[in-house]
């Protein structure tokens, strides 16, 4: 009983492997998935195509970073002049015009300044005054002494005259000698007279140049003061301090009493007018030109674009400009991929940008399009250059 079984299980099994049909027919696929395969396959190519001729032709050339950021020309405000801030006329982050008052310092000392130059312009001007005035009465003195020295040479020429009448008649005994003696002795007084008189009128006009001297020096203390007086009305301005741009105030520091030096800094002003930084690797910047135009995305405000162009370019990467540019001539050289700061202006009204503040991240995109042609043709030069190198290498002996 034990040893049919197992052979009735072989039998068994033989019968049915005779019995069991061939093998089944692979499932294949219907036509409507192969027409989906098919369409999806075609799209897919398309796609990819469409991509391969759009990089080609436009992509490649649209160089974009994210290391970019908005900045604007900020302005530190400092007073020219030392002092106790007196009133502090903003608040943090007001909106300020140029020219608006911003701080007012302590002007009672700057107008006590004023006030002595005034005085000092007025000394001078009394000084210059007296001085003409004695000019004038030297004036007349002049006229006086050589009145006076007319006088001497005419009675020093009529005693000459004299003299010479009485010779002759004293000679022949027709007029005593007394009375020639009497002549003579006239004659050299009169001579004398006449010296005295022109020393006195040449004394005179010596002392017109010592009050002229006096003038000028009169004049050039009033210009003196005037100095002092324009230089303390420039200081008394000082006193209030005022906007130099339109912008925001931002980082204010200064507060009523507080005493504050010249060149203290005091608050920022934050231009509305705003442009950004991108910081572009060196291998982006072949075909970039001045003029080229730009896409900027601001992280603050995702989904939005806002158009621009290419404003300038630095003359160096940001290593050259650091505080300690880096010297690879010494020990171990590691080649880093510089990056060259491009400054892109934001083509956009201020009501686009109003909720710009310096230093928001964005992304930048330029179009180098327009300059492909002149990649081209540096190429061909260059190509044009290393053939005509090669002939002449082969020519020389």
């Amino acid at each position: 009983m034990t040893d049919a079984t197992p052979a009735n299980n072989d039998a068994a099994t033989a019968q049915a492997g005779q019995n069991a049909p061939a093998d089944a027919p692979r499932k294949r696929m219907s036509p409507r998935a192969r027409l989906i395969l098919r369409t999806l396959m075609v799209v897919v190519l398309v796609i990819v195509a469409s991509w391969i001729l759009y990089y080609q032709f436009r992509g490649k050339y649209l160089e974009s970073t994210n290391d970019a950021f908005v900045y604007a020309d900020s302005v530190t405000v400092s007073p020219k002049v030392s002092g106790y801030v007196d009133q502090v006329l903003v608040a943090d982050n007001q909106i300020v015009k140029a020219g608006q008052p911003l701080v007012r310092i302590d002007a009672r000392d700057y107008s006590a300044q004023a006030a002595q130059a005034k005085a000092q312009i007025d000394a001078a001007a009394a000084s210059e005054e007296a001085a003409r005035a004695q000019l004038a009465e030297q004036q007349a003195a002049i006229d006086q002494a050589r009145a006076q020295l007319a006088a001497a040479e005419e009675d020093a020429r009529f005693a000459s005259s004299e003299v010479e009448r009485y010779t002759p008649l004293a000679a022949s005994g027709a007029e005593t000698r007394e009375r020639l003696t009497t002549l003579r002795n006239q004659q050299a007084q009169s001579r004398t007279t006449v010296a005295a008189r022109r020393a006195a009128l040449e004394a005179a006009q010596l002392r017109v140049r010592s009050i002229q001297a006096q003038v000028r020096q009169a004049q050039a203390q009033g210009e003196t003061a005037r100095a002092q007086f324009d230089a303390a009305s420039v200081n008394l301005g000082s006193t209030e301090v005022r906007a130099s741009v339109d912008g925001r105030i931002g980082d204010k520091q200064v507060r009523v009493g507080q005493y504050v030096a010249a060149g203290t800094r005091m608050m920022t002003v934050v231009p509305t007018r705003f442009y950004v930084t991108a910081n572009y690797k060196e291998t982006q910047i072949g075909i970039m030109r001045i003029g080229q135009p730009a896409v900027v995305k601001v992280d603050a405000l995702p989904g939005v674009e806002f158009p621009g162009h290419v404003e300038s370019i630095a003359p160096g990467t940001g290593a050259q400009f650091s505080l300690l540019p880096p010297q690879n001539a010494t020990g171990n050289f590691t080649k880093i991929v510089q990056r060259v700061p491009v400054r892109i202006a934001i083509d956009a009204s201020p009501e686009d940008t109003r909720v710009f503040v310096a230093g928001l991240s964005v992304t930048v995109e330029v179009n180098t399009i327009a300059a492909k042609d002149e990649l081209r043709a540096q190429r061909e030069r260059n190509s044009e250059a290393n053939a005509t190198g090669k002939t002449a290498g082969k020519e020389s002996p």
